[in-house]
């Protein structure tokens, strides 16, 4: 498996709209810092996985709409609270409108908030076959393994 990472280091600022946020409830800023990872058993035609520059490009492109702005005023965080969970994962959906190399079967988005926690978001890509399960296959999975009680005997 070859993997492929670019990261960047930005500030933003949210607050946190769960009841009994504390401080984490008013606007603060934080330095993030994401890696975005591109992972597949192949490389392509030139023996890349992925282009590093594209992937730079695409890196610093989706780090500029974030870049100094408050998440929760931003439409892709419309009905979320604006987590680094979430925001791991609209970083993500922001990096792959600008690329998807065909070779690469996974995406992993590593985000850290400050130098206190860091949240990683994967996903499998439509390109590939090296599939990571949604969270419903995974419920469903686990359902299938585990007998009922009426199937006990």
């Amino acid at each position: 498996m070859y993997e492929v990472s670019v990261s960047r280091s930005f500030v933003a600022q949210h607050a946190l709209t769960v009841a009994e946020a504390g401080p984490e409830g008013t606007l603060h800023s934080h330095q993030y810092t994401v890696t975005a990872t591109f992972a597949g058993p192949t490389l392509g035609e030139h023996g890349y996985l992925v282009d590093i520059d594209d992937l730079n490009d695409a890196v610093d492109a989706a780090v500029g709409r974030f870049r100094d702005q408050s998440l929760n005023k931003l439409e892709s965080f419309d009905g979320h609270n604006p987590s680094v969970e979430h925001f791991s994962r609209i970083f993500g959906d922001r990096l792959l409108e600008s690329l998807e190399p065909p070779t690469a079967t996974r995406l992993r988005i590593s985000m850290a908030e400050d130098d206190i926690a860091t949240v990683r978001h994967e996903r499998a890509l439509k390109s590939g076959t090296d599939s990571v399960p949604t969270d419903h296959e995974a419920e469903r999975h686990m359902r299938e393994q585990t007998p009922m009680a009426s199937d006990r005997s």
